[in-house]
């Protein structure tokens, strides 16, 4: 992909220092792309797309090289029901009984083993990914992109806590049991009241929430329930560049940050043409929302049209930034300090042990 400048010596090995000194961690990606191994019910063009297989061997050395400490390894909760239209992804169908828990089984398992094999650490904790860091391990955060995967009964988020897993990007391409989409007209009237029940008992075991790909609807109301800090992992500001169904509207993006969360900034080709112009919305972000709720959200390799292609150009996205004058506790914030003060504010308040929280629309 190309830079859009021309690198700088002197701010890559002050990019590298940083990287080296403070944990590099994406909120939002598939590294290799174990989501794909042994998926099911695909429709052909998603069968030619898993056709291609996973790659985790590579995807780990690209993070190693690229100094990152770890970050999001999410599993795919309605992969086996998409299909391509146009330039994006829709639901072609609906789930077989039992078939998004077995689904997730099988993701879940092959990630575990990924783990095993390529000496991962699994983090369970906001000190895991300092401690990985200093190891020389990647540290693998377990996440859910769409909640499809707990069959609407509030049991099955206490299992994936006890699996792992550690955020719930709340819904995907599938409108399911907790709302609405970006990307597809209306169908469950905004945040549902199993979503809401959903997202306070995810407060209780200590799940980070991710609003990314949610409705307006749904974003706005998850926001006013919650007294969490919550993700949009991979999105970008309405309207900064280029308008998108998959980007979110300034308004909400402040209520987010207003309560403490955080934007992970995607570099998707959208109005961009190279890791110059993402450095352009990064800093644009931070403007908006102050750069305390920014955070890098890659969606590495799944990002359709990435102008960040491999995680080997790191140091020079940090040297970039500070070469426009971002700042060394900025860029630390970014890649990583602000997602981590949110993990560490939703695992302080969890209370797994207390009553279910019930809470309506």
């Amino acid at each position: 992909m190309p830079l859009g400048f021309a690198p700088d010596e002197r701010f890559v090995e002050a990019a590298r220092v940083l990287l080296r000194d403070h944990p590099a961690i994406d909120i939002h990606a598939h590294p290799g792309r174990t989501f794909v191994r042994d998926a099911t019910g695909l429709s052909i063009a998603l069968r030619l797309f898993a056709l291609r297989g996973s790659f985790e061997d590579s995807a780990l050395e690209d993070m190693r090289t690229g100094q990152m400490c770890g970050g999001s390894f999410a599993l795919v909760s309605d992969f086996d029901l998409l299909d391509l239209k146009g330039e994006g992804l829709v639901a072609r169908r609906e789930f077989a009984p039992g078939e998004a828990r077995s689904s997730y089984q099988k993701q879940l398992a092959n990630l575990l083993a990924v783990a095993a094999s390529n000496h991962g650490t699994l983090v369970s904790e906001p000190e895991d990914f300092e401690n990985a860091r200093k190891t020389g391990s990647i540290a693998m955060l377990l996440t859910v992109e769409g909640a499809d995967f707990l069959a609407g009964d509030l049991r099955n988020v206490a299992a994936a806590a006890a699996d792992g897993i550690r955020s719930i990007t709340l819904v995907h391409y599938h409108p399911n049991e907790v709302g609405d989409i970006q990307t597809a007209p209306a169908v469950r009237g905004g945040l549902t009241p199993f979503g809401a029940e959903l997202i306070g008992e995810m407060a209780r075991v200590g799940l980070v929430v991710d609003l990314a790909h949610a409705a307006p609807a749904v974003f706005a109301k998850a926001l006013e329930m919650s007294e969490r800090p919550m993700l949009c992992s991979h999105t970008q500001l309405q309207g900064h560049g280029a308008t998108h169904p998959r980007f979110i509207d300034e308004s909400l993006a402040r209520a987010l940050a207003e309560k403490g969360g955080v934007v992970g900034a995607w570099p998707v080709s959208m109005g961009m043409a190279s890791l110059r112009d993402f450095v352009d919305r990064i800093i644009d972000m931070a403007h908006v929302l102050g750069p305390d709720h920014v955070a890098l959200g890659t969606d590495m390799d799944a990002n359709p049209k990435p102008v960040l292609g491999s995680y080997r150009q790191m140091p020079l996205l940090v040297s970039e930034l500070l070469k426009r004058g971002y700042g060394d506790d900025n860029a630390v914030k970014f890649i990583g300090g602000n997602f981590l003060r949110v993990f560490a504010a939703v695992r302080a308040g969890k209370h797994p042990d207390g009553p279910r929280i019930l809470a309506t629309p």
